[in-house]
């Protein structure tokens, strides 16, 4: 019998529609393996062993009747500890909301739920979202599938690992900067970031609400498709079978490719022949207005990040970690006036890069210019952990800023991923090319 949790979420859900597999003993399963893996306190902040046999349980129910609510009905899947959960702790990794227990679902756990996933618990993740390494010495460091001495990128740290470990189907994790590409990208995952705005952040702890997204982290972009209509409350969401002949590519050269580490650089190089090779036309491009909000994204995050957080840090921040503590308090000076013109500026670059890439299907870079760092080093060497912070976010960063929907894929080097970039609002036609690149890129 095939081992359930090496499945995708899709595969599972056609083999419950099929009778194949009931999803009682395939929540008992998850749940099991969970119970019994070394990772798991480093992974799972929070199982809800309970809700979830319920959930299942009534999973079980609707295929045996043949009225299952969604291709995902009676799939477990895991959620990012920031994601409000009725009765169970959400805490967004950080003693600072030690004790708080939501009272409702967050607005896409309702969806999902009523969709019939099913929810496993609450993974680790970066304090309050604000790294993209994963790195929590407060609550737990997630490992990297790939070297477990390593961190595993944040902040969806556990929601990575909880995908790459097996011991869940799919998670859902959140992105300001890069948190849902980063880990997927160095955990060997599809990480789908959504456009800013798409999906209601009802339930969800804040980072920076102009730029925080909802997005899975799967095993396969069919994966992705299917979590994101569920957790929309849509049901399904279909996928075309193209190929990538005709479609045309934007390779950005700007800011994206400089001081990229080696494997990064050879992983994504053979990444972009192997897309030629099926197809794809791959053209450089350039877009240096980019630069100035890539300068101001200090004012731009740490200012609005500041200001949902600052009084809480201000009375009892002495219980956090203290890069990330100093990370918000560098929101604490930025004159108002410096946000606003920020702000502007961010406007009108967005405007000439939907412009200038408005020929292109996707726009291409390396999702993560480095390898997942240690974290002993990164514990042990304060400047080491500054640097890494920043150049992890730097690529992922363009999509926030300028308000995309973007999916990293695996290239087939451990912890190497490659982006496209498609436009604002442009899910479903991203999903398609992925399709087609995915299949490309594991040939």
């Amino acid at each position: 019998m095939a081992d359930w949790t090496e499945m995708t979420a899709a595969d599972l859900g056609r083999g419950i529609a099929k009778g194949e597999i009931d999803p009682a003993a395939l929540c008992e399963t998850y749940l099991d393996k969970i119970a019994n893996h070394p990772m798991r306190d480093r992974i799972y902040a929070r199982v809800t062993p309970e809700r979830a046999r319920a959930e299942a349980a009534a999973a079980s129910d609707r295929a045996a009747r043949g009225a299952r609510l969604s291709p995902l009905d009676g799939v477990p899947v895991s959620w990012k500890d920031l994601f409000d959960t009725a009765g169970t702790a959400t805490e967004a990794g950080s003693k600072l909301l030690e004790g708080r227990v939501p009272d409702r679902d967050a607005w896409v756990l309702r969806n999902a739920t009523a969709l019939g996933l099913v929810c496993l618990g609450k993974t680790h993740m970066s304090e309050l979202a604000f790294s993209g390494l994963g790195l929590n010495p407060v609550t737990a460091t997630s490992p990297c599938v790939n070297d477990e001495d390593a961190v595993s990128g944040g902040s969806s740290s556990g929601a990575a690992a909880s995908v790459a470990y097996g011991l869940a189907a799919a998670a859902v994790g959140s992105d300001t900067g890069g948190s849902v590409r980063v880990p997927s990208a160095w955990n060997d995952l599809v990480g789908l970031k959504t456009t800013s705005g798409r999906i209601p952040l009802t339930g969800v702890v804040p980072l920076a609400a102009k730029f925080d997204t909802i997005g899975p982290l799967c095993q396969s972009v069919e994966d992705a498709a299917l979590m994101l209509a569920a957790i929309e409350g849509q049901g399904a969401m279909g996928l075309p079978r193209g190929s990538l002949k005709g479609r045309r590519f934007g390779a950005l050269q700007t800011i994206v490719m400089d001081d990229l580490r080696d494997t990064p650089a050879k992983a994504y190089a053979d990444a972009l022949d192997r897309l030629r090779k099926a197809g794809a036309e791959i053209v450089d491009v350039t877009c240096p207005e980019i630069q100035g909000p890539m300068d101001n994204a200090g004012i731009l995050y740490t200012s609005e990040a500041w200001g949902t957080w600052g009084d809480q840090i201000t009375a009892k921040g002495d219980v956090m970690f203290p890069p990330i503590r100093e990370r918000f308090e560098g929101g604490a000076g930025h004159k108002a006036s410096d946000y606003v013109a920020a702000w502007l500026q961010l406007d009108q670059v967005r405007q000439v890069w939907a412009q200038k890439m408005a020929g292109f299907d996707a726009v291409l870079c390396p999702t993560v210019p480095n390898m997942p760092p240690n974290v002993d080093r990164l514990m042990s060497d304060n400047d080491y952990y500054v640097t890494e912070n920043l150049l992890t976010l730097r690529n992922t960063r363009v999509g926030n800023l300028m308000g995309l929907a973007v999916v990293t894929l695996p290239t087939g080097t451990a912890s190497c991923g490659i982006s496209l970039m498609g436009r604002a609002d442009g899910e479903e036609s991203l999903l398609a090319v992925a399709v087609a690149a995915e299949r490309a890129l594991g040939e």
